[in-house]
């Protein structure tokens, strides 16, 4: 028995009216949290010298973010489920819009930390409420894949823009706007969604398992945690406790949902491997991607002395490659393969990461834009049809809990590899050699290398920065190297996984 999906009756019948505003809604939420997610890492320079945290608070608002909405995804996709997509996507983005503010003017460390854990509380009910929106308001299945292009490459945009819209807004106004941008888009996403989104949800929803909703954010969390901290400071009494403690919980979990009448994940779901094919694949190519992105803005800036905005269009062939393979991935998909689809599009990646560890400081930008337009090609086929292949794995009562899934995995894989990669990129640049009088400082990260050659003198600061600068390219590097090989791993496991899997519509 294959996971092959069977090809949907459709007639006109089953189209709704207003399925595409409704769309344009779906797309402002996933826009809100994709600039979100890549606006910090800018503005983050400007709430260290603002509010002074301590290296371990800095760590926390930049992380906590990622760790609740990981946690919370799969219980915010199930409660959708339960309690109405419609409902709890535009109360997440209302809460969103409120907290968004709550970060703009946050005063303190500890405020700040607090201000961005609850954002993620309100950021996990969105992803998963807008692809099961997606599953529940197109019935069509070939403009079910438009629809998912146009919100994966939504989401791709809004990677993009983020930095653009961020590096502008960092030159002209204080860093908390970069928070309030937030603000309109939240308003119209509300305003124009409560007239033209459908509710749906699942007609024997079950109970909501408050046991379960906790077991999954600590296991998640823990996991996460632990990940981080044995990337940062090596295997300590700590990281190993909370490595055990999520995997019990995360035990406990899997084994509760096998015993629940009605469960808040049912596991079944990995059982079809074509679910299961998608998710792994989806995990590991964000894991060998994310080295990439969380270090390239730092390259551009730091290396290269670009300004804010200036490397934020420099990242812009890969939203470009992105939107356009999203845009077509359905249909290539049809008329070749899903697995032949999904792979190629990894193996693109794979190669492009490969490329990457060729450049230099002095690299010339054609060979950078080359190497993320590839990326975002790739990405952008693999990301849109996976997408589409665990929507049409499930039922529509359960597409919450699905989508969740799918997003679960994209935070987790990117944890695993800022983690993973990023500590191959601090190790290989804490060992570089500056020269007499270097502050222990600049050896933390490139950043602090740059801020401490301001207080030296002209010569010792060039020396300070050349060897800095040249340690953090030869991290860059392999890195790149790792994320290859990670994605050429997950090509090759999506052509076996997706053997046999098909679109619905498709032949």
């Amino acid at each position: 028995m294959t996971s092959t999906v069977r090809p949907a009756r459709t007639t006109g019948a089953v189209k709704r009216p207003g399925r595409w505003v409704a769309l344009s809604v779906l797309v402002l939420a996933v826009l809100l949290v994709a600039v979100d997610a890549t606006v910090l890492g800018l503005a983050t320079p400007y709430i260290s010298e603002d509010l002074n945290p301590s290296g371990t608070q800095l760590l926390w608002i930049g992380d906590v973010y990622s760790f609740v909405i990981a946690g919370l995804l799969v219980s915010m996709g199930s409660l959708g489920d339960r309690i109405g997509r419609k409902r709890i996507l535009l109360g997440g983005a209302t809460a969103f819009g409120a907290l968004s503010v709550l970060n703009a003017y946050a005063t303190t460390p500890e405020t700040m930390i607090l201000a961005r854990a609850l954002l993620g509380v309100a950021g996990a009910t969105l992803m998963p409420a807008t692809l099961a929106l997606i599953r529940n308001i197109f019935h069509d299945p070939r403009e079910r894949s438009l629809a998912v292009g146009v919100w994966g490459a939504t989401a791709s945009a809004g990677t993009a823009v983020g930095p653009i819209v961020g590096g502008f807004l960092l030159e002209h106004f204080w860093w908390g706007s970069v928070f309030l941008i937030n603000l309109p888009v939240m308003a119209v996403l509300v305003l124009v969604g409560i007239r033209t989104l459908p509710e749906s949800r699942n007609p024997h929803p079950g109970p909501w398992d408050l046991s379960s909703v906790l077991l999954s954010l600590a296991g998640v969390i823990g996991l996460v945690y632990a990940v981080k901290e044995a990337a940062t400071h090596g295997l300590t009494p700590t990281s190993l406790g909370a490595g055990l403690l999520g995997a019990a919980a995360l035990y406990g979990f899997v084994h509760r949902q096998l015993t629940m009448p009605v469960p808040l994940l049912d596991m079944r779901l990995f059982r079809r491997r074509g679910f299961s094919g998608a998710v792994l694949a989806d995990l590991l190519t964000v894991l060998g991607m994310s080295g990439l992105v969380f270090f390239l803005s730092q390259y551009l800036q730091l290396v290269q002395d670009r300004r804010p905005f200036e490397a934020g269009l420099a990242e812009l062939p890969a939203a470009v490659g992105a939107v356009t393979a999203g845009l077509v991935a359905g249909r290539a998909a049809r008329r070749f393969s899903v697995r032949a689809v999904v792979s190629g599009g990894l193996a693109a990646v794979g190669v492009a990461l490969a490329a990457l560890t060729t450049l230099r400081e002095s690299t010339g930008y054609p060979v950078l834009g080359t190497a993320l337009l590839v990326v975002g090609v790739g990405a952008g086929f693999s990301f849109t049809v996976t997408a589409d292949v665990i929507l049409s794995s499930v039922p529509k009562d359960q597409a919450g809990a699905a989508s969740a899934v799918s997003e679960t995995a994209y935070e987790l894989g990117a944890a695993l590899g800022i983690a993973l990669l990023g500590s191959i990129v601090t190790g290989v640049y804490r060992g570089f050699p500056g020269p007499s009088g270097t502050p222990a400082g600049a050896h933390e990260s490139l950043g602090a290398a740059v801020e401490a050659a301001a207080h030296l003198s002209p010569h010792r600061a060039e020396a300070l920065l050349d060897a800095a600068r040249d340690s953090f390219v030869h991290g860059l590097h392999l890195a790149s190297g790792a994320g290859a090989a990670v994605l050429l791993t997950a090509s090759a496991a999506a052509w076996f996984l997706l053997r046999d899997q098909t679109l619905e519509g498709a032949g």
